[in-house]
């Protein structure tokens, strides 16, 4: 357990003293945050803050990872290193996005079929490796099997599990990124999930049934490859993005950018994956479905009635819009997301209990 202590203090202090210092660095050349016209009016203070943030707690997880690794004198494990493969590959997507928007100075970076290729390559080359590196158990990384507290279900083949993958990696990569429009939002929010999988991993590994025969229940255990090591992970997540986000709370002196928004969604979908948890994460992460949810309903209603249900989305901006001041939408959402994991930890746990 002390590599999961470790791994976020790690982070959090990586994080604390490395931000500032990236800020100074950004800011020195000019990289700006580029404000799109169309957006409330209240954002236009906040052009020219430096952006790409996401930088500071990417090389910080990875960092805290591999420095835990070595005080430990504990070995990586392909689900881990996988994980973290995704979170940084996605991120070196959203960094490209990012750079060009700079560069041109324009709200769009990489083209949509540019960015749907990066994120295809990334996504595709995860789904492929979490299905080998089976362990003396013949467990890898991640199952073809539907999974929500547990796999359940038939096993529907790599092609399915590749196209199902994908849509998750997709889904919650674009979640976080639509979230994070308010300072500190989609921060803070995945702090939370992290630390709720901390927890699972850590719960996973005391219920494993590589160890059924010390376990009172062994038809409760868990059929997870690494669980510990998933922990260690979502620990050094939860710490590099608690100490981002002192620097990134309104009012932010820096945003994650796509670089970032586009990693934590892709660590978000890869913990998920690789816990068995795939539907689960659709109530740990409920802030970032609803508020992908309040783009798919504005846009599916625009075109068929002509006319919109927010009067912005995502969401948080129809909120602004109402009036409500930035920090207050930011709060309040926080809490919407922390009852979303409460919820969320409540059924994997009753879940576990009713095996």
């Amino acid at each position: 357990m002390r590599q999961i202590l470790f791994a976020g203090a790690i982070g959090l202090f990586l994080t604390l003293i490395g931000t500032p210092l990236l800020i100074k660095l950004l800011a020195r050349k000019g990289y700006g945050q580029y404000i799109r016209d169309d957006g409330p009016r209240t954002h236009g203070s906040k052009r020219g803050t430096p952006t790409m943030g996401g930088i500071a707690f990417i090389l910080a997880t990875l960092i805290a990872y591999a420095v835990t690794k070595v005080i430990t004198g504990s070995q990586p494990t392909f689900s881990g290193v996988l994980v973290l493969f995704l979170f940084a590959g996605m991120g070196l997507v959203g960094f490209l996005d990012d750079y060009i928007k700079i560069v041109k100075q324009r709200s769009l970076g990489l083209r949509a079929k540019a960015k749907m290729a990066g994120q295809l390559i990334v996504g595709i080359a995860f789904a492929i490796l979490s299905l080998n590196f089976a362990d003396a158990r013949q467990q890898t990384p991640a199952s073809d099997r539907l999974s929500f507290v547990q796999d359940f279900g038939w096993s529907f083949g790599p092609v399915i599990f590749t196209i199902w993958a994908l849509f998750m990696i997709l889904a919650m990569s674009n979640g976080v990124n639509l979230t994070d429009g308010l300072d500190g939002l989609a921060t803070g929010a995945s702090v939370m999930v992290f630390g709720a999988y901390t927890f699972i991993g850590v719960w996973q590994y005391q219920e494993s049934c590589a160890n059924a025969e010390t376990l009172t229940n062994p038809s409760s255990c868990f059929e997870v490859r690494d669980p510990l090591d998933l922990a260690v992970v979502a620990s050094a997540l939860m710490g590099a993005c608690f100490g981002f986000l002192w620097w990134n709370t309104s009012p932010a002196k820096i945003f994650m950018g796509d670089t970032g928004s586009l990693a934590l969604g892709g660590a978000l979908a890869g913990l998920a994956i690789c816990s068995r948890t795939e539907l689960l994460m659709a109530l740990l992460g409920g802030l970032f479905v609803l508020i992908t949810m309040s783009v798919v309903i504005q846009v599916g209603s625009f075109r068929m009635t002509g006319k919109r249900v927010f009067r912005m989305a995502p969401l948080q901006h129809h909120f602004e819009l109402k009036g409500w001041s930035e920090v207050l939408v930011v709060v309040r959402f926080w809490i919407i997301q922390g009852m979303c994991v409460i919820v969320g930890l409540g059924i994997f746990y009753a879940g576990w209990r009713a095996q």
